[in-house]
């Protein structure tokens, strides 16, 4: 039985921030694409979620960390559970949405019809967890806020995940082609995908990021840069200010003085 750790994402937050695995293995471990990975690193998803240790939830072993870091090419394994748990068979409804980020479905459902047309409504629909009407009127540009709509990414905004989406584009790019051949027509590239390599930067042909391109590219010390002025603002004279009451009562005192009127 092929089992996963509890809380994938939490569990990737605090391997990204307290050791130095690759990107493939702990997306691997954590059964999580490996741009959500690069994601958590860069810090633009799983905002705001605390790491768990999984040593301390007797997960993962610290000489197991140490030979994977070691060893690009070990894969994680976890620890035998001292309980077994039965398996519970639950039957799958519709995608929940949480209140916080329904607001952001709109978004996702453009960002989905620019980058991905060849997805059918259905599919939208399962992985925003949205209803047809929406998608109709955000193709017709009826919806009530389509002039504020901007295209987001649904697995930035959290609504689905890297793996879900890709299956869904490779399922419609084969859909299609298998269309066009029955029509006559010549296959023509379906979906958008960039392979996984190509789009995290790998450069090893096994697939493995060196060690010097696995620092964390999100610095925790923010930036303290001087900003240098230009040398004609020193050198602008500066003249003393005074309270305009004060010249003022200056010069009804020249006034009045008898020196003035003579």
């Amino acid at each position: 039985m092929n089992r996963t750790p509890l809380m994938p994402k939490a569990t990737a937050v605090w391997l990204v921030d307290n050791t130095s695995l690759t990107f493939e293995q702990i997306a691997e471990f954590c059964q999580l694409h490996v741009l959500e990975v690069k994601g958590i690193a860069d810090g633009d998803v799983a905002q705001g979620i605390k790491g768990m240790d999984p040593i301390s939830s007797s997960q993962l072993s610290r000489e197991e960390i140490h030979i994977a870091e070691e060893d690009p090419k070990h894969r994680l394994k976890l620890l035998e559970p001292k309980v077994e748990v039965p398996e519970v068979k639950t039957k799958r409804g519709p995608r929940y949405t949480p209140v916080s980020r329904r607001q952001d479905r709109p978004n996702a459902i453009l960002w989905l019809l620019k980058s991905h047309p060849e997805l059918k409504d259905s599919q939208i629909m399962r992985l925003v967890g949205t209803t047809k009407p929406t998608i109709q009127a955000i193709k017709e540009r009826t919806h009530w806020n389509s002039p504020n709509l901007v295209a987001q990414d649904p697995v930035t905004l959290g609504l689905c995940s890297q793996i879900d989406l890709d299956a869904a584009v490779k399922r419609a790019a084969a859909r299609l082609e298998r269309e066009q051949k029955k029509a006559g027509k010549a296959p023509e590239k379906a979906g958008s995908l960039i392979p996984t390599e190509e789009t995290i930067g790998l450069t090893d042909t096994q697939g493995a990021r060196p060690a010097e391109a696995r620092a964390p590219t999100r610095s925790l010390r923010p930036s303290r840069r001087r900003t240098t002025w230009p040398l004609r603002w020193h050198k602008r004279p500066v003249t003393p200010w005074r309270h305009p009451s004060r010249s003022r009562r200056r010069r009804t005192r020249n006034r009045s003085s008898p020196s003035s009127r003579t």
